[in-house]
């Protein structure tokens, strides 16, 4: 397994109005996207080409909005990067920058 492109813990992942885990995770990883509960269950996964993110019209600057397979998911970040060695989740703005890199596109 290659080193994630990108990932991020402590992660709310919700559906419409539905939470689905407080404490998610995602990870890119060998040009594929991943959604994943706090005990590492799948939510949902994609190829990152296939992936549309960017961020809501209203909203904090913690939030991103992420197409995956059709669905769309509403992701709450960390509106600040962490401290270099210091783990917690990066920036929604982070999160949009490393989908792009890995070949998705933006909402």
């Amino acid at each position: 397994m290659a080193q994630p492109e990108f990932t991020a813990t402590g992660v709310r992942i919700g559906k419409g109005l539905r939470s689905l885990t407080r404490a998610g995770q995602i990870r890119i990883t060998d040009g594929r996207l991943e959604l994943l509960t706090s005990y590492g269950s799948e939510i949902d996964s994609a190829p990152v080409q296939s992936v549309r993110a960017g961020k809501p019209w209203l909203g904090d600057e913690d939030r991103a909005l992420a197409d995956v397979n059709g669905t769309r998911y509403h992701l709450t970040l960390a509106e600040d990067d962490p401290a270099p060695g210091k783990g917690g989740p990066p920036s929604a703005r982070r999160f949009i920058e490393a989908v792009r890199r890995a070949g998705g596109g933006r909402a």
